[in-house]
């Protein structure tokens, strides 16, 4: 058997209160989603001025990652590409998710909605670096390959 690592809430306020700060440093209001192994909501909060809708889909884009264990640019990427049966995945094929892994298990994953796709993704890739230790984003594991 092996150990299961999860997130404690000192953890995800830890990552909240980071991606926090790279957005407000930024000047982008946004919604900040951070949820556990299993898909769960451990923290949620909508900056002042972020659009209402993005604390539905910050959410959503969190268990993307947590569902398929990559950040969910992965599906973006499919649909812009023509992929149009990605969109009845279970997932919400929209950037700004990162997936948190350790010991190479899905531990987690922050989503961010609010700005731009790339912006949400960078304010998602902030929480995650706040982490001590060796949890560390999807990049270290993830190849490129389509689910």
């Amino acid at each position: 058997m092996k150990t299961i690592r999860v997130l404690t809430l000192d953890d995800a306020r830890r990552m909240a209160a980071a991606a926090e700060d790279e957005a407000r440093q930024n000047g982008w209001n946004v919604s900040i989603a951070i949820c556990d192994a299993g898909g769960y909501p451990l923290w949620l909060q909508r900056m002042d001025a972020a659009p209402i809708m993005s604390a539905m889909v910050a959410p959503d884009k969190a268990r993307a990652c947590v569902l398929s264990g990559k950040p969910s640019k992965v599906y973006e990427d499919m649909v812009n590409q023509g992929r149009i049966a990605a969109l009845s995945m279970p997932v919400v094929p929209l950037e700004g998710g990162e997936p948190i892994y350790y010991d190479s298990l899905v531990v987690g994953a922050v989503g961010v909605s609010g700005v731009q796709a790339g912006q949400d993704a960078q304010v998602a890739r902030a929480g995650v670096a706040a982490l001590d230790g060796p949890a560390h984003l999807a990049e270290h594991l993830y190849q490129g390959k389509p689910a």
